[in-house]
């Protein structure tokens, strides 16, 4: 491992050159791993990440700048800053290895002052990069997060649902539905303020989140006092059941507040759309057009009950 957390790609046909480099990099902390051509590097970046990688330019089979201009064609889990290694010191050739996708270069014969002067700086770059990523993460998790349950909000479920419903489609899979709305919320609120109302919400998240599948169903709070499950392939019978068991643990559940606790219960919309092959895909505004007039039922039957209905 290295000290400093970076590992880099030596890429040299010399056994010699490679010998002194790799020698120098691993006296400043660094890991380094030698490749002796580009194929070689590029099997070695296939299995692994390395942040930095120095290659030579005039090399058999593929020189430095096609290695370069293959490399900037992948994907990797962060950046790779890349250094040319020549001999040419003319100012087209430089150019020309830059627009390859190299990064910097080092003239021969290499400095190890300059080296690791250079090393310091793509390093800079390179932990900069990281910064901003988990920034971006960060910010793009946040996006998608509802700030009171912690749980996925419409935006992520705008994005990803209509991507559920044509997985159903292509598999030929059923796919169901559920809204569910927290009955007289507003009461709630009303009657004991809006910080009351959240804890509820909370609880009320918590509770559904304990009762769907981890790594397949999806949860949402759609808006309000409404929240969203997405059942992927699970047809009419089974999302009624886990429908009908998330109706009885909200009418189960005891929110505490204050010296008591809050009771509420919830109406439910389960939709279930089962492929054909034949028909259109559904979309998702009609999936959900048809759960929200099952929800509407359910309310004007008399509340925290549940009621379905098939596409």
């Amino acid at each position: 491992m290295a000290e400093n957390g970076f590992k880099v790609l030596l890429v040299e046909d010399s056994r010699t050159q490679a010998l002194r480099l790799q020698f120098i990099l691993q006296a400043n902390g660094f890991e380094a791993v030698v490749a002796t051509n580009g194929i070689e590097a590029l099997e070695k970046l296939s299995n692994d990440y390395y942040p930095i990688i120095i290659t030579d330019w005039v090399m058999p089979e593929m020189d430095g700048a096609e290695l370069c201009q293959t490399i900037r064609m992948r994907q990797f889990d962060g950046y790779v800053f890349i250094f040319l290694v020549t001999s040419k010191d003319d100012p087209a050739d430089i150019v020309a290895g830059l627009e390859a996708g190299a990064d910097d270069y080092l003239t021969k014969p290499v400095s190890e002052l300059e080296l690791i002067a250079r090393l310091s700086t793509a390093k800079r770059v390179i932990e900069l990069e990281r910064s901003l990523k988990k920034r971006n993460d960060e910010v793009l998790h946040l996006s998608v997060t509802d700030a009171l349950t912690k749980i996925n909000n419409r935006s992520y479920f705008n994005t990803h649902c209509p991507a559920v419903i044509a997985r159903a489609a292509r598999a030929g899979h059923s796919v169901s539905g559920i809204i569910c709305d927290v009955d007289h919320f507003k009461k709630v609120n009303d009657t004991y303020g809006h910080l009351a109302g959240d804890r509820v919400l909370e609880a009320f998240s918590a509770c559904l989140k304990g009762l769907v599948r981890v790594d397949l169903d999806l949860l949402v709070r759609y808006g309000g006092e409404e929240f969203v499950v997405m059942l992927p392939e699970t047809d009419a019978a089974t999302a009624m059941v886990v429908a009908e068991r998330m109706r009885q643990e909200i009418e189960d559940l005891r929110v505490p507040w204050e010296d008591g606790t809050l009771k509420v219960t919830a109406s439910f919309g389960v939709v279930t759309y089962s492929p054909t092959g034949q028909e259109k895909q559904v979309a998702i505004e009609e999936f959900m057009m048809v759960a929200d007039n099952c929800l509407y039922k359910a309310k004007g039957d008399g509340r925290n009950c549940v009621r379905n209905a098939l596409l």
